[in-house]
């Protein structure tokens, strides 16, 4: 067989968005070819930024852009996960074939020979599978979080969550290994998604079996649990850091200025918060994390998206621009490289998580849904590079809450020890080309040449 021509299709949302660009990038610099697929929504945002930015090292390249509409009028919220899933699954299924056809007959040379697929997408596999096309995953979260959802039928078996919705059935915690500490089953990755989403995760997981390659974004020695217990999974995390840089998929332009500023800042200096591309925060919690901020007496940097700025308003005791700066989004890896980072408030997402590793940042932890709350498990309990943020009984994490665990981060040479451990782990695993991640990536090309 010739070149391998990549259909790659992510659910449409940043978090799955980067690592599918990533793994792009990292497929092309072995010889291959690939067409990735966008809903048209994004895509007409994607072109919009690229029409202000350079994007010939995306265009010129061996990577096609495409798109096919998701089913939902523009005016419509995409924040809104199960509307944005199961219009898809009505919608894109439909013009998919039609969509390869096209594409194979521009080159009958280079047909398509694999689709590569994240969660939310499997539909795309059973297509492919009917065309006779073979087909991946590549999931954008950790591995233990796909473990754990490969093992929703062993937790309904062993009576610790219910079949009909997936909530905890015992508050009793679970142990993923005999070497690792308790979990609460409450931070399982679907229990804040709710009843129909869970049913869908159910039935997209026997979907996604269809997938002879699961691919991961991640690091065997950051996860060794997961692999060995699901010998499936396949680590391709090395290479595809080293192509996170360019970022042409991103929905906002990044304000660069905050490299400049950044240069200017003390080492060790800065507070780094961001919450990524889809939470929200409510009012009187952007109240406190804003008071909160200044009365740290310590430069910061936040991001804060359009959603959150037309939701909230600064408290008029705010005074951002004595010691802060606030941004739209930011060219986020090299921000948490800067070696004025001091600490990071995050979401948990894990993009942003591997990216704080790879600068070996200490966390604070502000999970919102799914996986994240699996990540502060890692972040606090496994690699014990981060605390975790307690809320009051109304739900809001405090200004002297955030303050007290800032000042305990920061405090806690051991914590940042541990965290320039973890970074030595990131960075060799991007350098060395021989290591078993190069060599995944190597198999799973080679795999799609038989």
């Amino acid at each position: 067989m010739g070149i391998p021509h990549f259909l790659v299709i992510p659910y449409p949302t940043q978090g799955h968005l980067n690592p599918s660009m990533q793994f792009a990038h990292a497929v092309v610099k072995h010889g291959c070819n690939v067409t990735f697929l966008s809903t048209e929504f994004n895509h007409q945002r994607a072109m919009m930024k690229a029409a202000s930015s350079d994007q010939e090292n995306l265009l010129g390249s061996k990577i096609k852009l495409v798109s096919l509409p998701d089913g939902l009028d523009p005016e419509d919220e995409r924040r809104d996960l199960q509307n944005l899933v199961f219009s898809i699954k009505k919608t894109m299924p439909l013009s998919l074939p039609k969509l390869i056809d096209e594409i194979n007959a521009l080159d009958g040379n280079s047909k398509i020979t694999c689709i590569v697929v994240t969660v939310n997408m499997g539909w795309a596999l059973e297509i492919g599978s009917r065309l006779g096309i073979k087909g991946a995953l590549l999931w954008p979260a950790s591995a233990t979080t796909l473990t754990l959802c490969d093992s929703i039928d062993s937790f309904i078996d062993d009576g610790v969550i219910d079949s009909e919705n997936g909530l905890p059935i015992k508050t009793q915690k679970i142990q993923l290994s005999p070497s690792m500490p308790l979990m609460a089953p409450k931070d399982l990755p679907w229990c804040s998604l709710g009843r129909v989403y869970f049913e869908h995760l159910v039935q997209e997981i026997q979907t996604c079996r269809l997938a002879q390659w699961w691919l991961c974004n991640t690091v065997h020695e950051l996860e060794p649990v997961a692999f060995s217990t699901s010998p499936r999974l396949s680590p391709i995390g090395g290479p595809m850091l080293a192509n996170s840089d360019y970022n042409p998929t991103s929905f906002w332009e990044e304000d660069r200025t905050c490299l400049h500023w950044l240069d200017q800042q003390q080492p060790k200096s800065v507070i780094y918060v961001s919450f990524g591309s889809l939470s929200v925060l409510e009012p009187n919690q952007f109240t406190e994390l804003a008071l909160a901020l200044d009365l740290l007496d310590m430069p910061f940097l936040w991001v804060v998206k359009p959603a959150n700025e037309q939701h909230n308003a600064y408290p008029h005791a705010f005074k951002e621009t004595n010691k802060g700066k606030i941004v739209g989004w930011v060219p986020q890896k090299k921000v948490l490289k800067h070696p004025a980072i001091a600490c990071f408030i995050s979401h948990c997402g894990w993009n942003s998580t591997m990216e704080g590793l790879s600068g070996g940042v200490p966390f604070l932890c502000w999970p919102f849904r799914n996986d994240q709350f699996v990540n502060k498990f890692f972040i606090c309990e496994i690699w014990k590079v981060g605390l975790g943020l307690d809320k009051q009984e109304n739900g809001v994490i405090s200004k002297d809450e955030i303050n007290k665990k800032v000042e305990l981060v920061l405090g806690s040479e051991d914590m940042k020890a541990r965290s320039l451990k973890c970074k030595e782990i990131v960075i060799e695993n991007m350098e060395k080309e021989g290591r078993q991640y190069t060599r995944n990536l190597n198999n799973f090309i080679n795999w799609t040449k038989e």
